[in-house]
């Protein structure tokens, strides 16, 4: 029988697994289409060591200041029994209870192993949801599980809120501010993004227990410190606009263990560490492994995986890198230096190219005709 897991932990090689988590998912189904990144997260595979042994070293993400902020924050949140965010729960959500159950599943009896820790979470979902007294439950860092690539992966979102009225809130904490009641855009973005697969992947434990979808609301509570201090605030969002899209990219990934038996059963990224940590394989040797996983690089990358730099040197020359929009326009025309010699008719085609060629000839003679008076001027003056 083919085993899936040894084999992605000979992709993977000596070095400490890498967890996936709802950035990471968010990253992945942003791009479904890239094998490469699909084989390095489900092995678990250190993308930023990976990348930087190639030459092509990502941004270090988080810095120690920011994750220990961010740390500091969530347990200011959390203080003397939650009643912070208790407070921000009523206030927002109209959770009018006189107490809360607390619950903290960061581990269970001193056992913190995954399995343990999520059938507990799933013993008190649906403890919570046949209660029928009037109290609430807070359930701290409950473990959740999602179907990604054929494979489940654990999730942790910060906290969810039950609410007695009918449905479950999941509650992200992030350290970023509001100043004056508006946020960095961005950082909002993704963070709706990582909340609606805490949402979808809480929908799937609930309906395993036979509860319906409509039980978690489709709205999140982001809970952030307000202006320049570390006073919280809270705000409610909507994301059944990325729970769509979730679910559609999610279901276009293509099964794991598809891609994986494609390729060469010796592939291995491991980079040979030595007792200090640095590497010894190779690094010729590791880019010759790592491009034999085909990559859907796009500009967009570069935002999100540590790998981008790499992807973009890779596709040099390449319709794919000025974006999915082009890419999309040319179809069937992978090189630029093709697309250049389309659109000035000194290369025949074939039926595939024909539209994108007649397009390109276009494109070519009105960039001609905008350029002549300009080129004119230029030349009298």
């Amino acid at each position: 029988m083919y085993d899936i897991e040894a084999r992605l932990a000979r992709i993977r090689g000596d070095a400490t697994p890498r967890n996936h988590n709802a950035r990471t998912i968010a990253a992945l189904t942003s791009n479904p289409g890239c094998a490469r990144r699909a084989v390095l997260d489900a092995a678990g595979v250190d993308k930023q060591r990976l990348a930087a042994h190639l030459g092509f070293p990502a941004s270090p993400g988080q810095s120690q200041f920011a994750i220990g902020r961010g740390n500091a924050f969530e347990a200011q949140v959390k203080a003397n029994g939650c009643a912070e965010l208790l407070r921000l729960l009523r206030e927002h959500l109209g959770l009018a209870i006189p107490e809360a159950f607390y619950d903290n599943l960061d581990e269970v009896a001193g056992n913190a192993g995954t399995e343990v820790r999520h059938a507990r979470t799933r013993s008190l979902f649906a403890r919570a949801a046949a209660s029928g007294s009037d109290a609430g439950t807070l359930f701290d860092h409950p473990l959740l599980r999602l179907e990604v690539g054929g494979r489940g992966v654990y999730l942790e979102p910060d906290l969810i809120a039950f609410q007695l009225q009918g449905q479950f809130h999941v509650v992200e904490i992030k350290s970023f501010s509001v100043i004056d009641g508006q946020a960095d855009g961005e950082k909002v973005a993704a963070a709706v993004v990582q909340s609606a697969v805490y949402v979808l992947a809480l929908r799937n434990l609930l309906g395993e227990l036979g509860i319906a979808p409509e039980a978690v609301a489709d709205r999140v509570v982001l809970i952030c410190p307000e202006n320049f201090s570390n006073k919280p605030t809270a705000a409610q969002l909507d994301v059944r606009r990325q729970l769509t899209v979730l679910r559609r990219q999610l279901a276009r990934l293509e099964a794991i263990g598809t891609l994986v038996a494609s390729l060469p059963a010796e592939l291995t990224f491991d980079l040979a560490l030595d007792k200090r940590g640095m590497p010894r394989r190779p690094s010729g040797e590791v880019t010759g492994a790592v491009s034999l996983v085909e990559a859907r690089y796009a500009p967009e990358c570069l935002a999100s995986c540590e790998m981008a730099f790499f992807c973009r040197d890779e596709a040099a020359g390449c319709t794919a890198a000025l974006g999915r929009a082009v890419r999309e326009d040319l179809g069937g025309v992978e090189h630029t230096s093709t697309v250049i010699r389309l659109a000035r008719g000194q290369l025949g085609h074939d039926d595939a190219q024909a539209e994108a060629a007649e397009v390109l000839r276009r494109a070519a003679r009105l960039r001609a005709e905008c350029a002549a008076p300009h080129l004119i001027a230029q030349e009298a003056g």
